[in-house]
């Protein structure tokens, strides 16, 4: 038969990641300062700066022990190497054995440090990391699909390693050379005002220059943490469909596209490194002009006698700790611009408000028992899209079997994501037992309505494993006994390994078929008032096909079931039939008040009896 003309798609015939309102936010705000994200990064894991009174007085000790050489050998020259006359060794024995008991009080502190250090970073990672990825499932499904799977997960494993790389190497510097750079400028200050001045005033240019560089190292670096993304959201999507790449032979069309996303990543990289290693040359330029200058005005200010032999060159000691931690700030600088972009991006994911969200405590809690449901008036719309459901009003009673049928796009798809809340409907309102579907808790919606989709997921584990996922506290012999309830407990005697079969991942030790039944377990153990199938047997064997239909035949007994028929025999055994054309129900009834009327039922049996003859 000839298919009506349509306007309206599903989001199979949609364009590929279509543009998400709520999901606009997973951009990150780059607009943001460098500071207020680090705040918010800081406020969003208390675990960083837990106990950091503590780990800044151990970092204050370490620093201060940094000075204890200038200072000994200005003391040593001055006081130990008396000038005319012979050595005071006593002085010079004793102030070399405070020098190194105080080092080694230094280095104890350090230790403390660094351990205190990391294990607060590690603490506020693992807590970062834990929500976003909650939130990333806390996000519709519509939400998740306008972004790769792969550039998702960056968000929370590689960008999160960025601040991490910040936090444990480039916070500890950052400690250390703050409280270097303070006590440097003190000491330098009591020995020579005049010699301190002249060194800040070489090193200002370089202060200048770093914060112009600053806006342009934040774009540059959030460019790659972007490309990064897509880099790794392409990869894990050609290694998935490694096996669909080798049936059309288009390894060298995929490998083109990967090397695509892998040069666009290095030259994001190149360019963002290009910019920050331009600091760098003029910070030692900076350090070598300030040092001259330093030994120049110091020798003059000696011949004046305003600063003795020791305090030159203990001056001169000072003046590289003050330098050391300016030089390294361009490297700080570097690593911290990377991770306030890996920041802004996981931000960008918890902004992102979800579109279906749970009413919390507030949610209704219904009770057990068959599920009566209500569409009033539904329509949806796809964000920027045609309406693909326009005005369904329809009831479906509890124990009710329906199967939903219509061509593709005709809207049947949407109408069961409505009805399982993956989606909440643009107008109108579905109604779970009289209660507004968008009021129920997710605890209670998820426990009394059970999806079973087309392909069901499998994780790589064992057979057991994966059916228990619905209810983990099932034993073995709950099982057993829902595989015998179902009639398939010659399948699983069939398995060498029984209920510890691993299935591999994705489930690919199993075959199509095989996935399904264990699905179907899976979704008897949760043990649902309403059950939604979208029905997948084409791919399957006789002998698959038949112990499908007989464990969905035990599956729906008794419960209210919605299932997207395939297939003309579970059209056929349905209580009533939804026929959908164009976002609308077109007709409802059973299949035997259908088969025989005009209309678009009449059509797809016909073409259902033709096909299989």
């Amino acid at each position: 038969m000839s298919a009506p003309a349509r306007t309206r798609v599903e989001p199979d015939d949609a364009p590929e990641r279509p543009a998400v309102r709520e999901g606009t936010a997973m951009l990150g705000r780059s607009s943001d300062s460098a500071l207020a994200t680090l705040r918010r990064g800081l406020r969003l894991s208390p675990e960083f700066t837990r106990g950091i009174g503590l780990t800044l007085l151990f970092a204050v000790i370490a620093t201060v022990g940094k000075v204890v050489v200038p200072l000994a050998i200005q003391q040593i020259i001055d006081r130990g190497l008396q000038p005319g006359g012979d050595p005071d060794l006593g002085f010079v024995a004793a102030a070399v054995a405070v020098c190194s008991a105080l080092i080694v009080v230094t280095g104890f502190c350090s230790y403390l440090m660094n351990v205190r250090l990391y294990r607060a970073t590690e603490s506020g990672l693992a807590t970062l990391r834990r929500k976003a990825f909650r939130h990333v499932h806390d996000l519709s499904v519509l939400t998740q699909n306008s972004e790769r799977r792969g550039a998702l997960v960056s968000r929370v494993t590689s960008d999160v390693d960025q601040i991490s790389t910040f936090m444990q190497w480039g916070g500890i510097l950052l400690i250390v050379s703050s409280g270097q750079l303070l006590i440097a400028t003190v000491l330098m200050a009591v020995y020579s005002w005049q010699l301190t001045i002249l060194v800040w005033v070489c090193f200002l240019p370089l202060l200048f220059g770093a914060r112009w560089l600053q806006v342009k190292l934040s774009k540059a670096y959030l460019k790659v943490r972007e490309r990064t993304g897509d880099m790794l959201g392409a990869i894990s999507e050609t290694v998935v469909g490694a096996a669909v790449i080798r049936a059309h032979a288009t390894e060298e069309r995929t490998g083109r596209r990967i090397d695509q996303t892998v040069l666009a990543t290095r030259r994001a990289q190149v360019k963002a490194q290009r910019l920050s290693m331009a600091i760098s040359p003029f910070a030692e330029f900076v350090a070598a002009v300030a040092n001259a200058a330093v030994i120049v005005v110091g020798v003059l200010l000696g011949v004046a006698g305003d600063l003795t032999a020791g305090e030159l060159v203990a001056f001169l000691f000072l003046v590289t700790l003050f330098v050391s931690p300016m030089v390294m700030a361009t490297e700080i600088f570097n690593e911290a611009q990377n991770a306030i972009a890996g920041w802004r991006r996981v931000l960008g994911v918890l902004d992102t408000v979800p579109d279906v969200a749970d009413p919390g405590e507030d949610g209704v809690q219904l009770p057990r028992g068959p599920v009566g449901v209500r569409f009033e008036r539904v329509s949806y719309a796809y964000p920027g899209g045609p309406t693909v459901l326009d005005e369904v009003d329809e009831e479906i009673r509890p124990g009710t079997r329906v199967a939903v049928v219509g061509e593709t796009g005709s809207g049947k798809t949407t109408f069961v994501k409505l009805l399982t809340r993956l989606m909440d409907p643009t107008e109108g309102t579905v109604h779970l037992d009289g209660v507004d579907l968008r009021r129920v808790a997710f605890s209670s919606l998820r426990r009394r309505v059970v999806m079973v989709p087309q392909e069901g997921f499998l994780f790589d584990s064992s057979l057991g494993d994966n059916i228990r996922f619905a209810r983990p506290d099932a034993g073995d012999a709950e099982l057993e006994a829902a595989i015998t309830d179902l009639g398939l407990s010659d399948w699983l005697a069939g398995l060498a390994h029984g209920l510890d079969t691993p299935v591999g991942q994705r489930g690919e030790s199993l075959s199509a078929g095989e996935r399904q039944l264990v699905a179907l377990v899976r979704a008897y153990i949760a043990d649902p008032d309403l059950l939604v199938l979208d029905e997948a047997t084409s791919a399957v064997d006789p002998a698959t096909e038949v112990r499908i239909q007989r464990a969905l035949d035990r599956l729906t007994a008794g419960r209210t079931s919605v299932t997207i028929a395939h297939r003309l025999s579970t059209a056929e055994a349905a209580d009533e039939v939804f026929v959908f054309d164009a976002g609308r129900v077109a007709q409802r009834g059973s299949h035997a008040e259908l088969v025989g009327r005009p209309g678009v039922y009449a059509d797809l049996h016909a073409s259902w009896v033709r096909s299989s003859a």
